[in-house]
């Protein structure tokens, strides 16, 4: 598994106003390879969520110019990040980058990215990331699951 740590700075604030917030984190170059994956954040406060995190140069806005960057959504969350640290575990890669044609073709794309999310933890860690699991803070990174690539997402 890659774990990435990085202080939450401000973005676009794009994803929040199509209903995906993300903390965004500043990534050099070879850091990660770019794609979405299924992770688990945790936060500062010991406080761990499942998250549906892209890494990359934002294509669709940006091309190939935009700054690297690890956008994570962390699901069944509605808290301030900006200025906290975040350690993110990337469990499983579900797709590669990609450009979109328009803001409703992207924000498909992220309904399934987050499905996908989801029925990746019910597969390998069942019980671990309801939001009920959150209330004691002890969400577990699944310590028997490598990284993993899925070339299905949506067949999960």
């Amino acid at each position: 598994m890659t774990v990435i740590q990085g202080i939450v700075e401000h973005g676009d604030k794009r994803g929040r106003t199509v209903g995906f917030p993300t903390a965004n984190i500043p990534l050099l170059d070879d850091q990660t390879e770019d794609g979405v994956w299924a992770a688990v954040v945790r936060t500062d406060s010991g406080r761990s969520w499942l998250a549906a995190v892209s890494i990359g140069r934002r294509q669709t806005f940006y091309a190939e110019a935009g700054r690297k960057l690890l956008e994570a959504h962390l699901l069944d969350f509605n808290e301030d990040l900006y200025g906290r640290q975040l350690t993110v575990t990337l469990t499983a890669k579900l797709r590669e980058q990609q450009s979109f044609s328009s803001m409703n073709a992207l924000t498909g794309q992220l309904r399934n990215d987050v499905t996908a999310t989801r029925n990746w933890a019910q597969r390998h860690a069942p019980g671990h990331f309801s939001p009920e699991s959150h209330e004691s803070g002890t969400v577990p990174v699944p310590r028997t699951v490598a990284a993993a690539t899925m070339t299905n997402p949506q067949g999960l």
